[in-house]
């Protein structure tokens, strides 16, 4: 398979590991492109995590907390950025679709926490 330095369609790709989606796999690539889109959503959705605000838990334990959630969220951010590097606008496509729709569930969630001001602000996963 070649190396593509340029966008491309198609389902012929590699995306995060060799040999993963697979060759001319419609179905792995399907699941491929809704991986990137959850790895990039959950990015987008794990960055509320840092404004949460941990109480009755010590400041170690706390800082503890908010730096394994970051790790994560930096880890899928670069997962989600090397699946980009593959160079099909499909991939990237679902990675911006991703991105928005975490982006846009955090915001609906506090635009309806200050509309109803009986709801609680508090994320509930």
């Amino acid at each position: 398979m070649a190396v593509h330095m340029s966008f491309f369609w198609g389902k012929d790709v590699v995306v995060l590991f060799a040999g993963w989606p697979g060759d001319n796999r419609l179905d792995m690539y399907i699941l491929a492109l809704v991986m990137v889109f959850f790895l990039a959503a959950g990015a987008e959705i794990l960055s509320l995590a840092s404004n949460l605000k941990l109480r009755g838990l010590s400041p170690a334990v706390g800082a503890l907390i908010h730096a394994v959630v970051f790790a994560v969220r930096i880890a899928m951010g670069y997962l989600v950025m090397l699946s980009v590097m593959s160079f099909n606008l499909g991939v990237f496509v679902v990675a911006v679709v991703g991105h928005t729709a975490g982006s846009f569930f955090l915001k609906y969630r506090e635009l309806r926490a200050s509309v109803d001001p009986g709801s609680n602000s508090a994320p509930k996963f």
